[in-house]
């Protein structure tokens, strides 16, 4: 239903205003199927394969148009079409027209789908595609000679879409359709844009039968009016048909366009059919002549009775029926997705269909029954007459026997009741008789069980008598026996409990006897253990001190031997240092003695060096120091607090000493340095003598020199680390002096800015022009910028761009001498701004959005002596 609701969109959508063409031997999709309501009616509107129909169609058609006219239109159908289900039709065709020399040659499919919207309401979307070759059919063209135009038409195949939407009633039909929506041609992939044929059409069908005797009686009336707006024009037609249930039907129309027409079609058998059409023209088009179609048609049986548009039961000439009537279908389940309403809603005009045509048939009956109406009333009055006297007379009758019988009836019953009483009586005493003899008989009986109960409860009770003398007899029997046998069990017990007690007395006190004897001889055992053990350790004890007195001599002697061995090697370990030491200290022959005066010397200008780095090392730290608070005072000063300024001190004198600190101790490092190598030299020529290479001295100052190179050079790295601290300190040193020279000079930039601005224009307004030409050698240009684009940013008052800079200066003294030596040489345009960020002035007269543009300017900037040194900067704000 989704898909049927989208083609419905596409439909109302596509109704819009279309321009077509038509060139190259490309000819639009018109079938002229016009005039006929019977068959191939789906070419009209694609709907009409669904609606109003019942049947499906094998038909062939064919229409020669303007017959007067030389190779005029001819068109050739063969269609399968027609209702394949209750809300689906469908339709295949093949045609082909020709046109004079130009041919046609393709198919149409055709598909409706129907909803039903209610009882007596449906809607139903349709589509026809055609696909279609188009060109020049080269066999009706005849000529003398070749005709290049003709060879310049190519053949066309051609794509074209028609959708259509009809709304109907019970008897009323509304639609639209749009011929030719899409002309799509495959040989130049593109859509037809001026197509005349293109038109949207819409028509209004009404389907009614006539309710008359003779003929005409139940014949099927059909009319149509449709209307066809197309781009240039527009034309309206109807057309009305009769359909005879004798299997003939008449037509006739009028087109604006086309004229009148007229056509007559009849059913040879049930299944064939035939139909002509015959259409004049007026107007313009008369000249050509009257057109002729004919259609020859095979109607399939119809087993399916559909809910939607009933169908008329088919007769024929051929055929033997005589009268043919509407078929009243009985309704079938109805399909998918209809309700329980619209099923009730169907039922009853079913019944309702049902009961109207029981009425037509009835109908004549009626009309006969009320003309015999009045002579059946008088004849009834007269019957009712005589009914009513021999109803009286009947009734007359009927009172008299009815008395007599009752009396009848009356003595009978009391008959009856007598005897029932007396018989009542006899069965009454008999039941008493019958009472006394079964009392009686009840009495003996329960004489007799009461005796036989007594004796037989005497005769328990003597046998219970005996039976419990025999028991306690046997009671005490078995009484005695238990008592005998338990006395006897006593003794027994009795007799062995006294043997157990004696056997017991006597295993304890042999128990006793041997335990002493036992224990006697363990303790005898115990004493010569224990005295042998004495004895051994006495002895152990005693072999112990001897060993220990002799170890104790032992240790004691090499105690002794190892203390003379250690002093003695001792003493000669330092007699072996003291000469060592002595060597060294009084060396002997001159290279040594050197070397010691030299080592000495070196030795006392460290305690100068490292005096001189730590008066150097603390005037670096107050100089930081100073840089620090100097850096605090300008940060606090730049966002508006005021601090106390620090007291004064001279800086010269401190950098006095400075200097003085550093020759001096750039002098010591120098001196001792030369030291170490001097002392290094004599090392290396006593080492070149044999004799003294591996002696003390030789090895004392090679280890001495080691030490006092490391010393030295550490002395210069921390010598170079506080002249490099130094210098960064000078410099950032410096850079707050001058964010506080700027402090002091400005109160603010924008200060700074106004001054500029006004010292500016006091240059310009009092500057005037050379008498004679200013040279290159007469700027001072300032700091060269180089070729690089320099790149600065968050400079105020001023826009972003690039600016050709002719000048860079560092103060505002030479920054006006050299604006005003711009101005005298007749540039009057010259202009700078400040970078706060380095405290610089640039100078220029020119800027430009882009880097080509700048570098165009770069170039053209000529031999005038300002524009020397002219570079690019960029701002960036």
């Amino acid at each position: 239903m989704k898909a049927y609701l989208l083609l419905l969109i596409l439909c109302i959508c596509s109704i819009q205003t279309f321009y077509a063409q038509e060139d190259d031997g490309v000819v639009s999709f018109a079938i002229p199927t016009r005039n006929s309501l019977t068959f191939n009616r789906y070419t009209i509107n694609p709907t009409f394969s669904f609606v109003r129909e019942q049947n499906k169609y094998i038909s062939i058609y064919n229409k020669r148009e303007w017959v007067q006219f030389e190779n005029a239109p001819l068109t050739y159908l063969a269609s399968y079409s027609g209702r394949f289900g209750e809300n689906i039709g469908a339709g295949l065709g093949l045609f082909q027209q020709n046109y004079g020399v130009l041919t046609t040659f393709g198919g149409i499919l055709n598909f409706a789908y129907n909803a039903q919207l209610g009882y007596d309401s449906n809607l139903t979307f349709g589509l026809n595609i055609g696909a279609y070759k188009s060109g020049v059919n080269t066999g009706n063209v005849i000529t003398n000679f070749d005709d290049p135009s003709f060879q310049n038409v190519p053949e066309n195949f051609l794509l074209t879409v028609n959708p259509g939407i009809n709304y109907g009633t019970e008897f009323l039909d509304f639609g639209l359709a749009i011929n030719n929506l899409a002309l799509y041609n495959f040989q130049t992939s593109a859509l037809i844009e001026d197509n005349l044929q293109q038109s949207i059409q819409a028509h209004v069908m009404y389907t009614g039968y006539m309710d008359s005797r003779g003929f005409f009686d139940e014949s099927k009336f059909t009319g149509l009016l449709r209307s066809d707006f197309q781009k240039e024009e527009t034309i309206i037609s109807a057309v009305a048909m009769v359909t005879v249930p004798k299997g003939i039907w008449a037509q006739a129309g009028y087109n604006t366009l086309y004229g009148a027409s007229g056509g007559l079609g009849l059913n040879i058998t049930t299944q064939i059919a035939i139909e002509y059409n015959f259409e004049t023209a007026f107007g313009d088009l008369s000249n050509y002549g009257p057109s002729h179609e004919i259609t020859l048609a095979y109607r399939f049986k119809n087993n399916n009775y559909y809910d939607y548009s009933r169908e008329d039961e088919v007769s024929s000439i051929l055929s033997s029926g005589g009268n043919t009537k509407r078929r009243v279908v009985k309704k079938t389940t109805p399909s998918v997705a209809n309700n329980k309403k619209t099923i009730d809603a169907k039922a009853k005009a079913e019944a309702d269909a049902q009961t109207k045509l029981v009425a037509e048939e009835k109908a004549k009956e009626t009309i006969e029954a009320n003309k015999q109406a009045e002579i059946l009333a008088r004849q009834q009055k007269e019957v009712e007459a005589e009914a009513k006297l021999v109803e009286e007379q009947k009734a007359k009758e009927l009172a008299e026997a009815k008395a007599q019988s009752d009396k009848i009836e009356a003595d009978k019953k009391a008959a009856e009741r007598a005897e029932t009483r007396a018989r009542l009586q006899a069965e009454q005493k008999a039941k008493e008789d019958a009472a006394g003899a079964q009392a009686k008989l009840l009495a003996e009986q329960k004489a007799k069980d009461a005796a036989d109960a007594q004796a037989k409860l005497l005769a328990e009770q003597e046998a219970k008598d005996a039976a419990d003398a025999q028991a306690k007899l046997l009671a005490e029997q078995e009484a005695k026996d238990a008592a005998d046998a338990q006395a006897k069990l006593l003794a027994e017990q009795k007799a062995k409990d006294a043997a157990d007690a004696q056997a017991k007395l006597l295993a304890e006190q042999k128990a006793k006897e041997d335990a002493d004897a036992q224990a006697k001889l363990l303790a005898e055992q115990k004493a010569k253990e224990d005295a042998d053990a004495q004895a051994k350790l006495l002895a152990e004890q005693k072999a112990k001190e001897d060993a220990d007195a002799d170890a104790d001599a032992q240790a004691k002697l090499l105690a002794e031997q190892k203390a003379k061995e250690e002093a003695e090697a001792q003493a000669t370990l330092l007699a072996e240092q003291e000469a060592n030491e002595d060597a060294i200290s009084n060396p002997t022959d001159a290279l040594a003695k050197s070397m010691q005066t030299l080592a000495k010397s070196t030795e006392d200008s460290k305690t100068v060096q490292n005096d001189l780095l730590k008066q150097f090392n603390d005037i670096v730290a107050i100089k930081d120091q100073d840089l620090k608070d100097m850096k605090e005072e300008n940060d606090l000063s730049d966002q508006g607090i005021t601090v106390q300024p620090k007291p004064f001190k001279s800086v010269t004198a401190e950098n006095n000493a400075l200097r003085a600190i550093k020759a001096d101790l750039d002098n010591v490092i120098k001196t001792r340095s030369e030291k170490i190598d001097e002392l290094n030299k004599l090392y290396e020529e006593r080492v070149a003598n044999g004799s003294f290479a591996l002696d003390e001295v030789t090895l004392f100052y090679k280890k001495e020199i080691k030490r006092l190179q490391s010393e030295q050079l550490k002395a210069k790295e921390i010598n170079t680390q506080l002249e490099i601290k130094l210098e960064a300190i000078k410099v950032a040193t410096e850079f707050e002096k001058r964010r506080r020279i700027k402090r002091a000079a400005f109160n603010s930039e924008d200060d700074r800015y106004t001054q500029d601005r006004a010292m500016l224009k006091n240059i310009r307004e009092t500057t005037k022009l050379a008498d004679t030409p200013l040279k290159a050698e007469d700027f001072d240009f300032g700091e060269t910028q180089g070729n690089n684009i320099k790149i600065l940013k968050n400079i105020k008052h001023i826009e972003s761009g690039y600016y050709l800079i002719i000048a860079v200066h560092n103060d505002v003294k030479s920054r006006d001498e050299f604006i005003t030596k711009v101005i005298a040489s007749g540039r009057t345009n010259v202009d700078f701004f400040h970078d706060v960020n380095t405290s610089k002035y640039y100078i220029y007269y020119d800027k430009v959005n882009d880097i080509g543009s700048a570098n165009k300017a770069l170039e053209a900037k000529g031999n005038r002596p300002y524009n020397g040194k002219m570079s690019i900067v960029k701002i960036e704000n």
